[in-house]
């Protein structure tokens, strides 16, 4: 792997936020009297713009997606932040990439206020440069509109960076940007999702993508 830059989406590819997220999906749509009870139903909700999935999966209005998604983040920031877990191996492989002269970047469709304070809580931080995430407004939650800001704003040439993820959303956004992009099997994307997006590599576990770094 020669990139010298690599880019790192953060839920499903740093980390495992499936009990956090889904939780917290759940109780905003309590508030909105939608009652979802089996969490795993809940689980398309990791990765993709929270907006988004909030009005096209329940038929929302913009200004109902926007209260489901106030209601997602007053139990997100106290609790469903830390429901949460990094993958087993992502700190030894972040610390290698370094070692070995990489510059090392998180691009997430999550709030950057929350994405700094995950990579803070499970201590690597260390390892990134910059964290870009979204602002609470909105502004950047498209994965297309993300990396072009952090290519523009570090002054990176696409052809010396690989974008990491587990979503389409971070292939889409790294194919639209010319940067080549990995999917990674281990997180919430399926495999069809991935390779329907003609990924550089495709990664089935961590291990793998270890591998391929050396």
């Amino acid at each position: 792997m020669h990139y010298r830059r690599i880019l790192f989406d953060l839920d499903g590819t740093l980390t495992d936020p499936r009990e956090g997220i889904t939780r917290s999906v759940q109780h905003a749509l309590a508030q909105l009297d939608i009652h979802e009870p089996d969490l795993a139903a809940l689980e398309h909700f990791i990765g993709p713009p929270l907006l988004q999935c909030f009005m096209s999966t329940y038929q929302l209005s913009e200004e109902q997606g926007w209260q489901a998604v106030n209601h997602y983040r007053e139990r997100f920031k106290v609790t469903g932040l830390y429901e949460n877990r990094a993958f087993d191996g992502i700190d030894a492989l972040l610390a290698r990439l370094v070692d070995q002269g990489r510059t090392l970047y998180i691009a997430t469709s999550k709030p950057t206020v929350f994405a700094r304070e995950i990579a803070r809580h499970f201590g690597f931080d260390r390892h990134f440069k910059v964290i870009y995430g979204s602002e609470l407004d909105g502004t950047r939650t498209d994965k297309v509109e993300l990396i072009a800001h952090l290519l523009r704003e570090e002054g990176l040439n696409p052809a010396d960076c690989l974008m990491i993820g587990d979503r389409k959303h971070d292939l889409i956004g790294a194919h639209r940007n010319g940067l080549h992009a990995a999917g990674v099997g281990y997180g919430f994307g399926s495999r069809e999702e991935l390779l329907g997006e003609a990924p550089a590599y495709y990664f089935a576990s961590l291990p793998e993508l270890a591998r391929a770094f050396g």
